[in-house]
């Protein structure tokens, strides 16, 4: 299989943010699933005995254009938590080999003619377990009491992103107490720079994406030499945060800058090409929401 692929780990995150106190959320993302991976099987069926009050996946789900049943049994247990999700390319389109040494120069880009995937299968399974579809959508859930607002945003990498905004009942005016606002948290396959800003800008409070696989093959302490976006390399995995600047709204006084926090995880799978992990073991993560104290 790969060195290092099968050392799964479950991290866990504590974010303080305005609201959702308690709120425990598992981020998966970058399965890349393969039929005959039982260890992954396993293991990916057993984070349901972290009883999560909400899942989110941030997509790349498929490695192989038979994965698709397979994968959806191995994510059974989890089916029957709340969950959101979006897809990723390798969702979308099967890996082919490329040399990594492409990723120095440079994010990585579609085959001229990629073999499609069963997307629609897949999306369509998480749709009827109850999980909502993000992808160029907004959606609104009450999760173990807590009011939650999401904004996702189809796979950026590949130019499918299309922001749409958030829930109509979401946008508070100014004169509302924002602390009766739902908890705003913005959902991409990869963190691009431009979607991070966007959703980030727009009033999210969280941001969740995959895509890096943390570097996937990193130097000693998991310090990724690669993104395969614009991300920087520190922020490879892990909580980091994207800066937003103050601005001026018309008719109100000026909003202050503001940081928001971004999760971006290492991912759970690697592509079936190139089935190496170094320094950079493969993660579920269990975000913690705690209360922000100021």
């Amino acid at each position: 299989m790969g060195l290092g692929v099968n050392d799964f780990q479950v991290r866990h995150v504590p974010v303080p943010l305005r609201a959702g106190a308690g709120l425990r959320i598992l981020h998966i993302s970058d399965i890349h699933y393969v039929p005959g991976q039982r260890k992954k099987f396993a293991w990916l069926q057993s984070l349901a005995e972290l009883n999560p009050d909400l899942v989110i996946n941030t997509g790349d789900n498929l490695s192989h254009p038979d994965a698709v049943g397979e994968v959806l049994e191995a994510l059974g247990p989890l089916l029957r938590f709340p969950g959101v999700f979006v897809g990723g390319s390798n969702d979308y389109f099967a890996p082919t080999w490329k040399n990594p040494l492409r990723y120095f120069r440079g994010p990585s880009k579609l085959d001229a003619h990629p073999e499609d995937l069963d997307w629609q299968r897949l999306f369509s399974a998480f749709e009827s377990s109850g999980w909502k579809n993000l992808n160029n959508r907004t959606a609104e859930l009450s999760v173990a009491g807590q009011t939650l607002s999401f904004s996702g945003v189809d796979d950026p990498h590949i130019g499918r992103d299309d922001f749409r905004g958030w829930p109509a009942d979401a946008a508070a005016s100014p004169e509302q107490d924002s602390s009766a606002d739902p908890l705003r948290i913005g959902v991409a396959h990869a963190p691009v720079s431009a979607a991070l800003n966007t959703l980030a800008g727009s009033g999210a409070e969280l941001i969740l994406a995959g895509h890096t696989h943390g570097g996937q093959v990193c130097l000693p302490g998991g310090h990724a030499l690669v993104t395969n976006c614009d991300l920087p390399r520190p922020q490879a995995k892990g909580l980091s945060s994207v800066q937003v600047p103050a601005r001026k709204v018309s008719g109100h006084p000026e909003e202050p800058a503001r940081t928001v926090p971004l999760h971006v995880s290492a991912g759970i799978g690697t592509s079936r090409t190139a089935p190496v992990r170094l320094f950079c073991p493969p993660e579920a993560t269990i975000i913690e929401v705690q209360h922000e104290t100021t």
